[in-house]
């Protein structure tokens, strides 16, 4: 382990997140609130930070179990810097609470323990919110942006983190790359906040939701969510960008460059929309009775669709009280989440895909012993190597699962409530059904299960492995025991 490099970049990050928080300092200061509650966690996290991250190792070369043991740690690390201004504000006293909270902004979950949120400083509401924006597109990916640092380094700190089975570069140079992302989701979300306001939403409410949907988290400054509102107008546009912040943003970046091919081509992007539009038309059917309106019917659905599988988690209705057969499809879109490369949580469109494909070609396999089957996705041959890493992500994906289920139900709430407080957690969802529901919250749980739910929502966000791999003993070892490191 190279742990002057390892320091190095979280420092760096700590002064990234110092640099973050002046903004919602500003807003308290607009709004005449205390600064304190920022400001203090703010020298903190420089004069740390600065310890860390200005002093530069002789050393920088960063393997693979460093760069995922940086990951791991940077996340948890700025959610518990990120929780400090809840609790020195009041908004949130409770440490456990605010760090709930505060990891669910980052890793854009959107589950909350609070009963209500318009009681919350504007300063709380802008930085709970603005965790969604800067989680979405991943924090050393705004790291990379912002700070210079070397491609190696970059390239392996983007596979940890940016969601999906598939990472790749859109310039020569990683934190080009990471400069072309952030350019790209500042850009849109500065489109739905220039829409909001068309339709009459106040500047701080459209900042609020731009960057909850942005980061496709849930987080709102009303109550009752987006159906505060109660604004078709709102719903048609926060509902189009929730489904535009769940494309893979590579897409964008081809849109850019004139190569359509490439877009129209994408098998993924097809399947996307294939199960939106499946998921909308049912739910629409299937809700007609309740409001008697096949256009309001079909509003809501798409709302709700596009919350879902993009794992933003908005309501503009209490769905909690629709048909089964309707709770049924959310569940399922809560498994399935937004595209590999997106800001959307889940386990992405992409594995989904690739396991039906491959379970296809295995069942083709036993009919036909002698043929030769492959996997193709996006016109290319699926190496075994990367079936492998798609089966062993979803074999360990079940296993989590299974065991913070088992942890879970000692709370001894309906099943209902426990099975999709898990599946919103661990998928970034936000809501979930029954106690969790859209017009619920996570209040009623015990500290204990809310850490171990933060801990399945910086799973989920991180793709598993590096929170797993931050827990075994190996990874901290000088040396490994046997064969030859090579950096990244």
């Amino acid at each position: 382990m190279n742990y002057q490099m390892i320091g190095f970049v979280i420092g760096r990050i700590l002064l990234s997140e110092a640099a973050l928080m002046a903004l919602p300092m500003l807003v308290a200061l607009l709004y005449g609130e205390s600064v304190l509650p920022f400001l203090l966690p703010i020298l903190v996290l420089v004069l740390l930070g600065g310890a860390l991250g200005l002093p530069r190792p002789k050393r920088t070369a960063l393997y693979a179990r460093d760069g995922f043991a940086v990951v791991a740690l940077a996340w948890i690390l700025v959610s518990a810097f990120g929780a400090v201004p809840f609790v020195l504000s009041g908004d949130i006293p409770s440490m456990v609470d605010a760090f709930f909270e505060t990891v669910s902004g980052f890793t854009t979950t959107g589950s909350s323990i609070l009963r209500e949120v318009e009681s919350l400083t504007r300063s709380g509401l802008f930085w709970r919110s603005f965790t969604h924006w800067v989680g979405g597109m991943g924090v050393l990916v705004f790291v990379m942006a912002v700070l210079p640092m070397s491609d190696g380094h970059g390239m392996h700190l983007l596979r940890a983190e940016v969601p999906g089975p598939t990472v790749g570069k859109l310039a020569s140079r990683m934190g080009d790359s990471a400069k072309i992302l952030y350019g790209i989701y500042l850009a849109i979300t500065l489109l739905e906040i220039v829409l909001l306001l068309a339709g009459g939403m106040p500047l701080f409410d459209a900042c609020v939701h731009a960057f909850d949907t942005a980061g496709t988290g849930g987080f709102s400054c009303r109550n009752l969510s987006v159906g505060a509102y109660q604004s078709a107008y709102f719903d048609v546009v926060i509902g189009v960008f929730m489904l535009l912040f769940g494309v893979n943003f590579n897409l964008y970046y081809f849109l850019l460059t004139r190569h359509f091919r490439e877009v129209f081509r994408s098998e993924e992007l097809r399947a996307y929309v294939v199960i939106v539009a499946a998921a909308v038309g049912a739910i629409t059917l299937d809700i007609l009775h309740i409001y008697g309106s096949a256009l309001t019917s079909l509003r809501h659905a798409f709302f709700q669709v596009s919350s879902i599988i993009t794992t933003t988690g908005y309501a503009t209705v209490d769905f909690n009280l629709w048909p089964e057969f309707s709770r049924g499809i959310l569940v399922v879109l809560m498994f399935v989440g937004a595209c590999a490369g997106s800001t959307g949580g889940g386990i992405k469109v992409a594995r989904v895909v690739i396991l039906i494909k491959a379970s296809y070609a295995d069942m083709r396999r036993m009919l036909h012993p002698n043929a030769v089957s492959t996997v193709r996705f996006e016109d290319k041959t699926v190496s075994d190597r990367q079936l492998r890493g798609v089966h062993l992500y979803l074999t360990v994906y079940l296993l989590v699962f299974t065991a913070s289920f088992l942890l879970l139900s000692l709370e001894q709430f309906d099943m209902v409530t426990t099975f999709t407080a898990l599946a919103s957690c661990i998928n970034n969802i936000g809501p979930g059904l029954e106690l969790v529901g859209p017009m619920g919250n996570f209040a009623d749980f015990s500290p204990f299960s809310k850490l171990l739910l933060s801990f399945d929502m910086l799973v989920g966000r991180l793709e598993i492995f590096p929170m797993l791999l931050l827990m075994a003993p190996s990874i901290w070892k000088r040396r490994l025991s046997g064969g030859r490191r090579s950096p990244i």
